[in-house]
């Protein structure tokens, strides 16, 4: 649909919705420019308060993918005018509590009368010109990273037909309000240490298109292949049983649909595992391109902050298919 939108013209928009990126990039000046970016949905858990941590957390970060820095944000609100009002209330609050550990400041928002109820924001962030990070860019031989576990998705559609364990519920939702700052400041550390042209090639963050959806965008953005080891993948406690039980969102299959075409997999990848790569997910984590001679400075870092990234594989040069899982 959007190929048949024109395109804007204007020299200062430096990233815009050419390849699906994670936000838009508007230059102000040689030094700086804005990332901006919007997203809301509707409850993935029961709790409040934790939706609204989540509804920030996934919003936020799209800024931390681009390389920017998260400033302020506008709400989006749509609530049945049935529901009692402390629900919002406590809604507002969690989101207000992740904005202020992001140290992103809520300038305000909009709220519409809605029979579904949907939160999110609208993020504005900062970044140099010069140091954004596109979802584009990878080469062959550099190392691909992961920084969260994924298997929100089928969690998610198996708490809505009342069969997830309350520590798949646990385990899930820790992960989705988990910001990607972390993330993203030790991968700043990773650019300063290089006295080279940095060694962060690309980088999104995988959010609803699933790990083969978002694998799928790099690549075919940056004219080469993908070679995956789905046993170095970390899956949140409970999404292996999620998948087994087939709790399969129409979002995932839909990813499936789209993607499957491009991808070959390995005899041995058994069906669960297969499905979990096509499944949505909700404020997962970032996954990067990087070269090869900065992985173990990128590991050390992300360790030293607390954070345990999966080294899951390799980029190789265009082949078919475009991304072959093992």
């Amino acid at each position: 649909m959007l190929k048949s939108l024109p395109r804007p013209n204007d020299p200062n928009l430096l990233v815009g919705f050419e390849t699906n990126d994670d936000a838009g990039v508007y230059r102000l000046s040689d030094e700086l420019a804005l990332v901006q970016t919007v997203d809301f949905f509707t409850p993935i858990v029961d709790d409040p308060s934790l939706f609204g941590q989540i509804a920030a957390a996934n919003s936020l970060s799209d800024v931390y993918a681009m390389g920017g820095r998260p400033i302020s944000a506008l709400s989006i609100v749509a609530f049945p005018a049935a529901s009692p009002p402390e629900i919002l209330e406590d809604i507002l609050r969690g989101g207000l509590e992740k904005m202020s550990e992001a140290k992103c400041t809520v300038a305000g928002g909009h709220s519409v009368r809605d029979e579904e109820l949907k939160f999110g924001y609208a993020v504005t962030g900062v970044v140099h010109p010069k140091r954004i990070w596109r979802n584009v860019g990878a080469q062959p031989g550099d190392l691909l990273l992961l920084t969260k576990p994924i298997g929100t998705g089928v969690i998610s559609t198996a708490l809505k037909q009342g069969k997830a364990d309350d520590s798949w519920v646990a385990a899930s939702a820790a992960s989705m309000a988990q910001l990607n700052r972390e993330v993203a400041e030790a991968f700043h550390e990773v650019e300063a240490a290089s006295e080279k042209e940095s060694p962060i090639r690309a980088v999104t963050d995988i959010t609803g298109f699933g790990l083969l959806g978002h694998a799928h965008e790099m690549a075919r953005g940056s004219g080469v292949s993908m070679r995956l080891d789905h046993s170095r993948i970390a899956y949140i406690p409970g999404a292996v049983e999620a998948a087994r039980g087939k709790f399969f969102a129409g979002g995932l299959k839909s990813n499936r649909e789209f993607v499957e075409g491009c991808v070959e997999f390995a005899s041995s990848v058994a069906e669960e595992y297969r499905a979990l790569l096509y499944d949505p997910q909700t404020s997962g984590g970032l996954f990067v391109a990087i070269a090869p001679n900065s992985m173990d400075t990128a590991q050390s870092l992300l360790a030293r902050r607390g954070v345990s990234a999966q080294y899951i594989g390799e980029v190789i040069a265009k082949r078919t298919p475009l991304i072959e899982v093992v």
